[in-house]
């Protein structure tokens, strides 16, 4: 009598087959996630770059503003503040550090180092975008200053 079906042995090798490609392709999305992040929270600094800048040229006496809240509650607001939210967006954390009138450094450092990013990014009033591999946000010049410049 003949059986149909599939046998122990065939199962087995199939269960193989997919854990091996389960095994290739998961750090490959991993990868792929981090990335993303990163690009995402290069585009948000420059955009709160534009922001901060747009903020500075609608003031009677030229300034940046004193704090993020200038920014997302101003009506239209120049960033949406999402942007700002304490948990972080697209697995980054974004500050905003007045300096001065004429100064402003924010910065976005991974939620998770190694998980949601490997680097963080800094801008300034400068516009030029740096990097490097640190974990917390950067509010002064002079750690700004020390970062390697990564887009003008």
């Amino acid at each position: 009598m003949k059986y149909k079906g599939f046998s122990l042995v065939e199962i087995m090798v199939v269960v193989g087959i997919i854990a091996l490609l389960t095994a290739i392709a998961v750090p490959n999305a991993l990868r792929a996630r981090l990335n993303a992040n990163e690009s995402a929270a290069k585009s948000t600094l420059k955009t709160i770059a534009i922001a901060c800048e747009s903020y500075r040229a609608s003031q009677a006496v030229p300034a940046y503003p004193a704090n993020s809240a200038a920014l997302t509650g101003a009506t239209p607001a120049y960033i949406d503040a999402s942007v700002f939210v304490a948990g972080g967006k697209q697995g980054y954390v974004f500050v905003y550090t007045y300096v001065g009138a004429s100064n402003f450094v924010c910065s976005a450092h991974p939620i998770s180092a190694n998980i949601t990013g490997s680097n963080r990014f800094a801008v300034n009033e400068s516009g030029v975008l740096r990097s490097d591999g640190g974990a917390s946000a950067v509010t002064t010049e002079a750690n700004y200053a020390g970062m390697k410049i990564i887009d003008y």
